[in-house]
């Protein structure tokens, strides 16, 4: 995982970048440089599975960046539940070897430009989009060698806190929504688990596009909230039947699409609730537990599939397009990146207890000082 730039930024990424001054190719020694001090850079590692102490923060080496890669200073890092999993050794993708790293979101200012690299220069502001893996590339680091492919610029207007905690929600909100679920203006849209900072992304794009966001939470402690963020109405699973509310709300309708983290036995009372046409798209095992196939007699003329990430960072068409969708939302004031609440990097261990507690809504952001 060399993201912060072990084997002297070793592991490129081919591709031309993404849509809204995205970069192209890049490669390795830095065309134009600022020096990094004794060639090393604090970098948070870990040599063995476990839970949030198991994180160090080290002096590691840092080079310059390789064949179709920048190196950026970090100034603040989106954490994502994708982090806690790989830590713990949980993730779908498994640690290639120890130490390991960490991190795919962040913000900060380019601070190397590889060869043959066009559309970033020294002194650019861009955020680091999620889509690579964190075998070959991380971002808890002071600084990072990072694959020009999923290099944006940031909007003018907006800090690397906000800069930070875009990405990783908006692009999985849009593509499962959008791309996967054909969302449109008059639909409906039942977002689980909508605390997370994709829930509330996802509640935003739904609005955005003239679609009615119903958010549902366990407990009423994050009603008011979800309210406040966007969402239409509030399911409270653990006081509420999702199935009857959900139809009450729609006027017996039913809802066009289900945007749902959790899985296990709780996709068959949401599948019920799908209008005819009906979509129930699942991007994450938060249960824990296998996850059935709902009766046939429920999903005739309905559809239940997965949704990953990489459907849509893997496809440079499908990536430029949702990057011009929300670089859109950003600038029309549609998506406001909501951010929970804000670490520094010493205190990664902490800001790693504190998202497995999951009482947070939105992001939970790590900054960068030096």
């Amino acid at each position: 995982m060399s993201g912060t730039g072990a084997k002297s930024g070793a592991g490129a990424a081919s591709g031309t970048g993404a849509a809204d001054g995205t970069g192209a190719a890049s490669g390795t020694s830095a065309a134009s440089t600022t020096g990094v001090e004794n060639g090393t850079t604090r970098a948070v590692r870990f040599y063995e599975f476990g839970g949030p102490d198991v994180l160090r923060i080290e002096d590691v080496e840092i080079g310059e960046p390789g064949p179709a890669e920048l190196r950026v200073r970090v100034d603040a890092i989106g954490l994502n539940r994708a982090e806690v999993l790989f830590r713990s050794g949980q993730y779908i993708e498994p640690v290639r070897e120890f130490p390991g790293r960490l991190g795919v979101e962040a913000a900060g200012t380019v601070e190397a430009v590889g060869p043959g690299v066009t559309g970033f220069a020294v002194g650019d502001e861009v955020s680091v989009v999620p889509g690579f893996s964190m075998n070959d590339y991380a971002v808890y680091a002071e600084r990072a060698i990072v694959p020009v492919a999923h290099v944006f610029r940031r909007p003018e207007g907006l800090g690397p806190v906000e800069g930070a905690a875009v990405w990783m929600a908006y692009l999985t909100a849009y593509g499962a929504l959008v791309d996967a679920g054909g969302l449109r203006a008059g639909d409906t849209a039942v977002l689980t688990a909508a605390s997370s900072s994709v829930g509330v992304a996802a509640i935003q794009v739904a609005r955005h596009l003239g679609a009615t966001p119903i958010a549902t939470t366990r407990t009423a402690a994050k009603r008011d909230a979800l309210l406040k963020a966007g969402a239409a109405a509030v399911v409270v699973t653990d006081e509420e039947d999702v199935t009857e509310r959900v139809r009450e709300l729609t006027g017996g309708r039913g809802t066009e699409v289900v945007f749902d983290p959790v899985a296990g036995p709780g996709v068959v009372p949401l599948a019920e609730t799908l209008a005819p046409g009906g979509s129930l798209i699942v991007y994450g095992g938060l249960s824990g537990e296998p996850t059935p196939f709902p009766p046939m007699s429920t999903m005739r003329g309905r559809s239940m599939r997965s949704y990953v990430l990489p459907e849509t960072t893997g496809d440079p068409e499908r990536l430029r397009r949702a990057a011009a969708f929300i670089a859109s939302g950003l600038r029309s004031g549609a998506f406001v990146p909501v951010v929970d609440r804000v670490f520094d990097l010493e205190e990664i261990a902490e800001a790693h207890r504190y998202m497995e507690a999951g009482g947070q809504v939105g992001k939970i952001v790590v900054t960068v000082g030096r």
